[in-house]
């Protein structure tokens, strides 16, 4: 930590002024060839202004104490944790067989490249998530007659088609998109594919227990009522970083990237490693991951990244403001 300030304090003040926190960002922020990652100079002058904590300008000896525990520690080192999302029979090959939805991608591509990661990259904690739905699951079509629909909807339990979206009687009123029944519980539907690696020590999340509610994201039912395991298991592991994947892009996988996110984990989107069921919300969900400072890359990236050979701005930047936040409401 001393020699890194030093490095940095070209001047030997006893002070990192803009400019000397520019270049130490220039240091921080590169791949593992060496390639230099601009961090926007907006965002550099934001990032700043979290360690300058008495707002004078300058980060003195004891702000940088802060700087390195929080910050560049992380950047350089952080605790990775790899979630498989819903590499499931049912998506890949049974009753909601991606492929035939508008997008029409394999939902078996991601399992080569899944694998791969699993064999050459060393994770501190892999996930594996299941869908795990009860046979009267809201969700299901052939189900749609067990709720009352709300008289708002547009579509009714007459007329509605798989894919539409209803509304149901409340309290309080519930829209819900209807599915081909899928991942029933202890079924084959909702196994992970047999050509998916399981690796030892590795952590299930089942989701989607609910019969009343919808479970996209591996976090939070869609109503946010109940959480998973899986808030407490990254917690427990003290993970930073969340790499996520699979089935479907932009269902799944997307609600579970925007949930990693809004709780404040640095998160990768696997580009390579996911399928999905809609082109347009794809590229939604996409925007959405960039816009709020996660990154979206292929899987060769994975390694680097992981190592901390491979330091993205963006994931630094997000951090800085994590701890903005929270230092926002130690104050109050």
């Amino acid at each position: 930590m001393e020699a890194c300030f030093s490095a940095f304090d070209k001047n030997s003040d006893g002070y990192l002024d803009l400019e000397e926190f520019r270049l130490l960002t220039r240091a921080l922020f590169r791949n593992d060839k060496g390639k230099i990652y601009n961090l926007e100079e907006e965002k550099l002058r934001e990032t700043f202004n979290v360690f300058d904590c008495n707002n004078d300008g300058f980060i003195d000896r004891e702000e940088f104490v802060f700087c390195w525990n929080h910050w560049i520690k992380i950047i350089v080192r952080p605790i990775s944790a790899f979630l498989i999302v819903d590499v499931q029979n049912d998506f890949i090959s049974g009753t909601l067989n991606i492929s035939n939805c508008s997008a029409q991608q394999n939902g078996l591509e991601v399992v080569e490249p899944i694998n791969h990661l699993l064999d050459t990259v060393q994770f501190d904690v892999v996930f594996y998530s299941l869908d795990w739905h009860p046979s009267n699951h809201v969700s299901f079509i052939d189900n749609i007659s067990q709720r009352e629909i709300h008289p708002s909807s547009s579509v009714t339990a007459e007329n509605a088609q798989t894919y539409d979206t209803v509304i149901f009687a409340g309290p309080p009123p519930m829209k819900q998109r209807l599915w081909p029944r899928h991942c029933v519980q202890d079924t084959w539907g909702s196994e992970l594919h047999k050509d998916l690696k399981v690796v030892e020590n590795s952590i299930k999340v089942y989701k989607g227990t609910n019969p009343d509610v919808d479970s996209y994201s591996v976090f939070w039912d869609n109503k946010k009522m109940t959480d998973t395991t899986l808030c407490a298991q990254l917690r427990m592991r003290n993970a930073t970083d969340i790499y996520i994947c699979g089935l479907a892009y932009d269902v799944c996988v997307g609600a579970t990237a925007v949930d990693a996110l809004a709780i404040g984990y640095r998160t990768i989107l696997l580009d390579d490693c996911s399928r999905g069921v809609d082109l347009l919300e794809i590229e939604k969900t996409k925007n959405t991951v960039i816009k709020n400072n996660g990154v979206i890359i292929n899987s060769n990236q994975v390694k680097a990244m992981v190592e901390g050979r491979d330091r993205r701005p963006e994931l630094g930047y997000k951090l800085a403001m994590e701890l903005k936040m929270n230092k926002l409401e130690n104050n109050h």
